[in-house]
């Protein structure tokens, strides 16, 4: 037997680690989703009839009557706003703390009149001194902001309003006069959001716990949407021209590393510099995402410390850290100086210069394209920026605007968001004309390419455009133009479209694959209907390009999701905001979204 004192046994520490509570850094988490549940229980409490058989039912009898009704319409009210606070408390956010620590009280209190619910005014004490005794876990800073919000917050809150309203008035199926229409209910609920009495008559008091309840709701609605346009703005970074000068000076030194490089130079991105100032990552916050693309900028050597500045600027706000497009290189720093995980994405499709020609059975296809093309009266001209004259660049901005396959522009990760910029008068310009057809609204102009460069001896693709009404093969037929003029202009490599799963794709439709590659590959076809994954891939293909993978990186498989949700808002394929009239958006300083690399819809119709 071992002297000494003895040692507690697992049972012992088990209870002491419960009796401690949880850790502190995760008690954001579980005050938000205990937040969640309050707030649900503070809207039953307000929409639902009182528990007839409460033991607490005999104290409401010597209270004002009009209590019941306002109580109702304060456990509604606060329910609302516990709902949607829950997810800054989840996040740490210090505005989201203050807030909750003055409506778990009131919540508390309604319960309490309303509802006579011990068990609800119990939990909303608990969670309140839960809240106060890890105040210090609840410091994360505010996100950036714009008071355009105030408008989507009006349109969303309105809506729930009125969802909700409906179930208000139809919570009460025993006190309702005669048999009230869908239509003569949702009169009601509308005059009551602004007050007024509607047709549907109740019995006794109800009348006044349902326009109490309606009134508290469209009271919400007009006070969180005049708070969101009278409070003072924060929007969103933006590269300053310093930043800009800084990144464009890496880029001169180590810009032909990353073929994703130039994109760092987007103005609606925010940027991080290394310690030393020799690196930095450039990102924008998308839905509480902090989202990098590519490589981070600069010196190798320097990247932990631009990544160690990343991941402090994502901890001070509580964001979620990823990088979209990352190479191999660039995955394997990520991961090793941040403990992050890495996921291939996809490949970029890159052509060595040198090894390109359109002899051979494999460039059958796009050979007899482009020469059909040319037969028809088409040809191409391939140019710097800065070998154009303005007029001529104001053309091409109009027209590619014009020939955009969507409503919204698309791109993030892979694309600049201008054309013709003074300041990027290294990039390339390859346009189609047709001098001998009739003229279209931009004279011959039929088709344009733009490509950035990649370092001092490659480009990288970043919008196709064509007009609607030209012959098929456009895109093929200004790629080659492209590759065939890269000696003149002392370019060695292009960088393609990026091809989302493409070693999928490819190993699906190989034989011998088997079943699970297989549903895969079958899932990523149908997927293709509207994201264009399989119809990129074999676009890309057809140029024998050599294939370079892409990684996403990510903190933890739970925020896959969520991450693939901000990147498909940040690429335009997902819009949340209240969709606004371009002169709007532009006098309020939002910045226009992006150019796709290809254009939804160029693909198949090529």
């Amino acid at each position: 037997m071992s002297g000494g004192v003895p040692q507690p046994t697992d049972r012992s520490g088990r209870a002491r680690r419960l009796l401690s509570g949880p850790r502190p850094e995760a008690v954001p988490v579980l005050v938000g989703r205990a937040c969640a549940l309050v707030g649900l229980l503070d809207i039953a409490a307000g929409v639902f009839p009182r528990f007839r058989h409460s033991r607490m039912h005999a104290l409401a009898e010597v209270l004002p009557g009009a209590l019941g009704p306002f109580a109702a319409a304060l456990s509604l009210s606060t329910g609302v706003l516990l709902l949607l606070l829950a997810h800054g408390l989840k996040r740490g956010k210090r505005r989201a703390w203050r807030a909750a620590v003055a409506l778990l009280p009131a919540g508390a209190a309604a319960q309490f009149a309303y509802r006579h619910s011990l068990a609800g005014v119990a939990l909303s004490v608990a969670l309140l001194w839960v809240v106060l005794r890890h105040r210090d876990q609840f410091a994360s800073l505010p996100d950036p902001r714009s008071r355009w919000r105030a408008l989507a917050n009006f349109v969303l809150m309105g809506a729930g309003s009125l969802l909700l309203g409906l179930v208000v008035v139809s919570a009460h199926p025993g006190r309702i006069v005669g048999d009230p229409s869908l239509a003569d209910r949702l009169t009601h609920v509308l005059y009551g959001l602004f007050g007024f009495e509607g047709p549907v008559g109740y019995q006794g008091t109800t009348s006044w716990t349902v326009a109490f309840s309606l009134g508290a709701l469209g009271l919400l609605t007009a006070v969180t949407t005049l708070y969101l346009a009278l409070r003072p703005e924060h929007p969103a970074a933006r590269l300053t021209e310093d930043d800009e000068a800084r990144l464009r000076a890496l880029l001169a030194r180590h810009g032909g590393r990353d073929s994703l490089g130039h994109f760092a130079l987007r103005r609606d991105k925010a940027v991080v510099f290394s310690p030393s100032g020799k690196a930095a990552v450039t990102y924008r916050v998308v839905s509480g995402v902090m989202l990098a693309s590519g490589d981070p900028i600069g010196d190798v050597e320097a990247w932990p410390g631009a990544i160690e500045r990343f991941m402090d600027e994502a901890r001070a706000h509580s964001w979620t850290p990823a990088v979209m497009g990352c190479s191999e290189t660039g995955g394997q720093v990520w991961t090793r100086e941040t403990g992050l995980d890495a996921l291939e994405l996809g490949d970029e499709a890159v052509v060595d210069v040198r090894d390109f020609s359109l002899a051979g059975r494999a460039m059958r296809n796009v050979r007899q394209m482009v020469k059909r093309i040319e037969r028809a009266g088409y040809e191409t001209r391939v140019r710097r920026v800065r070998d154009l004259g303005e007029a001529e660049l104001d053309r091409i901005r109009r027209a590619a605007d014009d020939w955009r396959g969507t409503d919204t522009e698309r791109g993030f990760s892979m694309a600049l968001g201008r054309l013709g910029d003074p300041a990027d008068g290294d990039c390339l310009v390859a346009t189609a004309h047709k001098a001998d057809g009739r003229p279209g609204p931009y004279g011959d102009l039929k088709a344009v390419l733009h490509f950035v460069p990649w370092g001092t001896d490659g480009v990288s693709l970043d919008l196709m455009r064509r007009d609607r009404a030209a012959d098929p093969g456009m895109n093929e037929l200004l790629i080659v133009a492209a590759l065939q003029a890269a000696p003149r202009l002392g370019i060695e490599r292009v960088s393609l479209n990026f091809a989302m799963f493409r070693s999928a794709l490819a190993r699906g439709e190989k034989i011998g694959a088997g079943p699970v590659l297989r549903a895969w590959r079958g899932l990523l076809v149908f997927l293709s209907r509207w994201f264009q994954i399989e119809s990129l891939y074999k676009f890309n293909a057809k140029f024998q390009p050599r294939w370079e993978p892409r990684f996403v990186v990510y903190r933890a498989s739970a925020d896959l999701p969520r991450i693939g949700f901000a990147a498909m808002q940040a690429e335009g394929f997902l819009t949340l905001s209240v969709p606004l009239p371009r002169f709007l958006r532009r006098r309020a300083g939002t910045p226009r979204p992006c150019a796709h690399r290809v254009a939804e819809r160029d693909v198949q119709a090529v």
